[in-house]
């Protein structure tokens, strides 16, 4: 048997409309996966790549604002596609500004959407699977800030670096229940957050030099990692963290 295989198997994505949502979501469909994808608008472009390659795809509409998510997702998620077995919790936000500077509105509206609501939403997953009898896997998508400071971003730092912690408290108390939660850091991605970044020669030429890799991620790089980490080949991985890094922190 191929332990990658996920055929069978449901996914909510959260954040699929585009880049790394969307690059998780049409990996997991590449291996079986059906896609549940969480996000504020219809995700049409993911949903009908998802399709395309055989899968069934929804929309499970939410706003990820200052409170965590309603509370039925998962309910609704079983309705429309049967069954659960992978969350993947992506949805994030970014906000700049010096830290002298900072307001409370940046500062909850970050923290909220990163770090509360993925808190609650692998809360819900894991009523669902412990009511059931146990299994399931969680990826959270970290960051490189989950590890270093940063610059002008004050709470997303604080929202990843939270993230990583949950992830591996999480771990140990749900193990047990055969529940897998692991992250992922990606580096430095060509995505909407990053946008500002590598318009900014001097920042983009900065960066740039600093990942062994010599160039910006595209979504499709963290495939492989999803897959893995969302698939029998990982059932003994608990509380990891796999950066998908060009080798930045290596350098």
């Amino acid at each position: 048997m191929n332990p990658f295989d996920l055929s069978g198997k449901v996914a909510l994505v959260t954040g699929a409309n585009t880049g790394i949502g969307q690059g998780i979501a049409l990996a997991l469909a590449r291996a079986g996966a059906d896609i549940a994808a969480l996000a504020r608008s219809e995700p049409g472009d993911t949903l009908d790549q998802v399709r395309a390659v055989g899968r069934r795809g929804v929309w499970i509409a939410a706003e990820f604002g200052r409170a965590a998510p309603a509370s039925d997702i998962v309910s609704r998620v079983l309705a429309e596609l049967g069954g659960l077995d992978i969350l993947i919790n992506n949805a994030g936000t970014i906000r700049r500004n010096d830290a002298l500077d900072f307001t409370e509105s940046e500062w909850d509206e970050v923290v909220d959407v990163n770090l509360k609501s993925a808190f609650f939403l692998a809360q819900q997953a894991a009523r669902h699977w412990v009511a059931k009898g146990g299994g399931g896997k969680i990826i959270n998508i970290a960051s490189m800030l989950s590890f270093q400071g940063g610059i002008r971003v004050p709470s997303y730092t604080a929202s990843k670096s939270g993230l990583l912690g949950i992830t591996r408290g999480l771990a140990n108390e749900w193990a047990r229940h055969g529940i897998n939660v692991n992250a992922i850091a990606p580096g430095y991605f060509a995505t909407n957050n990053t946008d500002a970044l590598r318009k900014d020669e001097t920042r983009n030429r900065d960066i740039l030099a600093r990942i062994p890799a010599g160039r910006w991620g595209s979504p499709g790089d963290l495939g492989g990692a999803a897959v893995f980490l969302a698939s029998s080949a990982a059932d003994y991985v608990h509380g990891a963290v796999l950066p998908v890094d060009g080798g930045w922190l290596a350098r």
